[in-house]
């Protein structure tokens, strides 16, 4: 099944950024109520990573209004051999 990371950016200021912690919190979902968040770390943002079907299915995940801002990136993984593949494809 595909894998999707959501990134979920939200206002700098502290109460807003709670307030986003708390609906997030407060959905009963586990997707939602395990984000991780880089607020700490002075960077806005929410990541969670899903299993779904598509980018489409992942953005559903999220609340209403926070759908319209997010990034979904559909994640991947390489092997050795099809790196090594596109390495000698691209020598020549």
């Amino acid at each position: 099944m595909p894998r999707f990371l959501i990134e979920v950016p939200h206002e700098e200021e502290e109460l807003a950024c709670a307030r986003v912690v708390e609906v997030f919190l407060r959905t009963g979902s586990h997707f939602l109520s395990h984000a991780d968040w880089g607020c700490m770390d002075g960077v806005h943002k929410a990541w969670i990573i899903v299993d779904v079907e598509t980018k489409d299915e992942a953005r559903l995940v999220l609340p209403p209004p926070f759908r319209a801002q997010a990034k979904i990136v559909q994640l991947n993984f390489f092997t050795i051999e099809e790196i090594e593949g596109i390495v000698r494809q691209n020598r020549q």
